[in-house]
């Protein structure tokens, strides 16, 4: 039973849209065209409509929109409505996390602990900052760290794409200025009785403590992310019901979708946003016969907010270019169209590599040499009309030369640079489809988050209806442009699908299937992922609900008769959709936990009275994230993988776990200048399935030595003679690097 105790207060639009618009706002629902009457609108209407009336601000901000009062009154309960799932969102992220953990109980070193892996790691150059002397002796420390990976000194700023910690430290800091300045009470704190003979710990609540700052704006800005998962349902569907259906498909699947709930430090979880900000104006570029040039520069600003705070964006991005190229090969998408896009895409490409300091990995990426491959084939779209027939051939073509280019440029660039830290991901996917194997890609393939999607997955997509509405609209739109295809492929040049080549009556029409066409592509490529690599399901899901609002769509179900009956067809979907949901969402109310990690604490506590504040340690990495974040000890290895100098530096200390003499361990953490190595034996007897034990995946890294005792096993019995067993408890065993070792370095 907890007892707490009070302790102290510490885009231009027309004025009159019609249906054959497409420069429409992306906020208001197709109109006829036809301009009411004056005096015939509602009360609210002829009120915003007076320039003399008591709210001239409204009036002013809706003359500035070109908008009529109607679509204005319309603009603003779409906007309400859009606040309204934000706020909804933001609440059900705050106490899902809050009844996980009951962190607001927590004490600052357990909130600490409850950031585990490269969450603990993320975290720590947040408080690096806002415990430095100044904001910009915090930044020298990040930019120039020798605790991460000792005796290195790395810019952590480029490696971990710690921009989002930057900022929310600065907010920090300038927070906590201004209201120490005014004398204002920033948090509240609570001594906490946690029994058992524990001591009290002090647990504070407000935005004056740290993590409960951090984690705030993280639920924030993904509050932020439902608000634009509304606005973009209403406007691909057409209809603000369409927007509803994105938000309750989004909540009813919520596990699926994000789980930022539980791991808010993620890279994922400040960029994923942005994504959907980027594509709702990718939407909006599609649809648009002549996108402004303020839309392409909000385009390349979300790319680039999309990019610096996650290194995995690029893979992303290549999957949307990938989707825009097909689209342009069927022929929605005019040249002059997809050019600008690419262009957009490369200046945030050059300016992202400027921002994170020349990170060789941006321009040795398929993301980037993508990007001049297609560019390249546009420009040569002449010679391929002269060399090939148009149609089916001339398609083939392209696909193959954007490929066979593709992988050729972006192994010379790596060849040119050196850079090989994503080469995991190539033998990633390569395990994926051989029997191929090695110890970088089974640390990957062990891990359940990596492996291929379980069957659980499409069966829980088919309970909410998901599934079946989303093949239900890729039918129809795949239906729309075999018929195009088979059209052009039968009628030739007289029949063309190029939406910008076509000024008829059809027009706005074709302008819509290029951007339906496109989210099509873009669902397959994340299907794909999502198939291969089950975490990469936080891409599928969200965008399975936007996909889901196209049921709201008179353009794809207007056969089906009035609004009316297409309004009630999709209550009734939601209906049933909510059966489920509606449990799904039951079961994560139900979660109720309180975070607790006392082997840990005492090893912490020990570490940080009984060792000197250089000693540099080595372990498992989840555990050396939280020796760097709490104990603020240098550490070796940390659980950010994706560079091959870590992964080797990994392997070295890993090998305490391989079934390698001590002898030779030994010396591997000498040459490292390693003083502690921090033992957990669970981490040399567990395993998610057969194989994936560390002593079994060392076999397949070190098959001459399969068959031994593992040296874990040995160590957790007597560490002697090679190192010194100095603290243990029920879970970690510190070993020391005996000082004679230490002499030879």
């Amino acid at each position: 039973m907890v007892v707490k105790t009070r302790k102290q207060n510490v885009k231009d639009q027309p004025p009159q849209p019609n249906v054959d618009d497409r420069d429409r706002s992306p906020f208001v629902s197709p109109g006829t065209g036809k301009s009411r009457r004056a005096g015939k609108g509602t009360p609210f209407n002829s009120l915003l409509h007076n320039r003399n009336g008591l709210l001239p601000g409204f009036s002013f901000i809706r003359s500035k929109l070109g908008l009529t009062p109607s679509a204005f009154v319309k603009l603003g309960i779409t906007l309400v409505l859009a606040a309204l799932a934000g706020y909804l969102h933001w609440y059900h992220l705050s106490r899902l996390f809050e009844n996980d953990r009951h962190f607001s109980h927590l004490s600052g070193l357990e909130k600490e602990m409850a950031f585990r892996t490269e969450m603990g790691l993320y975290y720590s150059y947040f408080k690096t900052i806002i415990e430095a002397p100044t904001f910009i002796n915090g930044l020298y420390l990040v930019m120039n760290d020798r605790l991460t990976e000792y005796p290195l000194v790395i810019n952590t700023l480029k490696r971990f794409n710690l921009y989002p910690e930057v900022v929310l430290a600065s907010w920090y800091r300038i927070y906590t200025d201004i209201m120490e300045f005014f004398g204002l009470p920033t948090k509240m704190c609570w001594s906490i009785n946690r029994g058992e003979g524990m001591a009290p710990v002090d647990g504070c609540e407000g935005m004056g403590d740290p993590a409960y700052f951090y984690v705030t704006f993280v639920f924030l800005l993904n509050g932020l992310m439902m608000s634009l998962f509304f606005i973009y349902g209403t406007y691909l569907s057409g209809s603000r019901l369409g927007g509803m259906v994105t938000v309750l498909c989004f909540f009813f699947n919520h596990g699926e979708s994000t789980r930022v709930m539980w791991t808010p430090p993620l890279r994922e979880s400040f960029s994923y946003p942005f994504l959907v900000l980027q594509m709702l104006l990718l939407t909006h570029i599609l649809r648009t016969r002549n996108p402004s040039r303020k839309t392409m520069w909000a385009l390349g600003i979300s790319n680039l907010c999309f990019m610096l705070p996650w290194q995995f964006a690029q893979f992303v991005l290549l999957t949307q270019v990938a989707s825009l190229f097909a689209s342009y090969i069927l022929g929605y998408i005019s040249p002059t169209k997809i050019q600008s896009l690419l262009v957009t895409h490369m200046i945030t490409l050059a300016v992202c590599f400027v921002l994170m300091f020349g990170n060789s990995m941006l321009l040795t990426s398929f993301y980037a040499s993508s990007l001049v491959s297609i560019w390249g084939i546009i420009a040569l779209r002449d010679k391929f009309a002269e060399a090939f027939k148009p149609g089916l051939i001339t398609w083939v073509m392209q696909g193959l030369v954007w490929v066979v280019s593709t992988v050729i440029l972006k192994f010379m660039l790596s060849a040119i640079f050196g850079a090989s830290d994503d080469a995991h991901i190539s033998s990633l996917i390569k395990s994926k489809f051989t029997s191929y194997k090695d110890f970088d890609t089974m640390m990957y393939t062990c891990a359940a988050e990596f492996d291929f999607m379980e069957i659980e997955t499409p069966l829980r997509y088919i309970k909410t209806l998901l599934l079946p509405i989303n093949m239900l609209v890729v039918a129809v739109i795949a239906g729309r442009t075999i018929k195009d295809v088979v059209r052009f492929l039968r009628e030739g040049e007289k029949y063309s699908v190029k939406p910008e080549d076509d000024d008829d009556d059809e027009e706005p029409e074709m302008l819509a299937k290029g951007e339906l066409v496109y989210h099509s592509l873009q669902l397959i490529a994340f299907a794909v992922l999502a198939m291969l690599i089950m975490r990469l399901k936080l891409f599928l899901t969200p965008h399975m609900c936007i996909m889901a609002s196209l049921i709201c769509s008179k353009q794809l179900f207007g056969w089906i008769g009035e609004k009316f009956k297409l309004h009630m067809m999709v209550f009734g979907i939601l209906s049933i959709m909510a059966m489920q949901g509606a449990a799904n969402l039951q079961a994560q109310w139900g979660i109720m936990g309180e975070f607790s990690n006392l082997p840990q604490e005492q090893l912490l506590d020990w570490i940080k009275d009984n060792t000197r504040p250089n000693a540099v340690f080595a372990g498992a990495m989840p555990t050396m994230a939280s020796v760097k974040l709490s104990a603020g000890r240098p550490i070796v290895n940390h659980p950010h993988y994706e560079d091959a100098g870590l992964r080797e530096r990994t392997k070295l200390v890993y090998a305490m776990y391989s079934r390698k003499s001590a002898e030779v361990v030994k010396r591997n953490l000498m040459q490292m200048e390693v003083d502690y190595f921090v033992l957990e034996d669970s981490w040399c007897t567990r395993r998610s399935r057969p194989g994936c034990s560390m002593p079994e995946i060392w076999d397949v890294e070190d098959p001459q030595n399969a068959g031994k005792v593992p040296l874990c096993t040995l160590m957790s019995r007597d560490s002697r003679p090679h190192f010194a067993t100095v603290f243990h408890n029920n879970v970690y065993k510190v070993l020391k690097v005996p000082k004679a070792a230490k002499e030879l370095r």
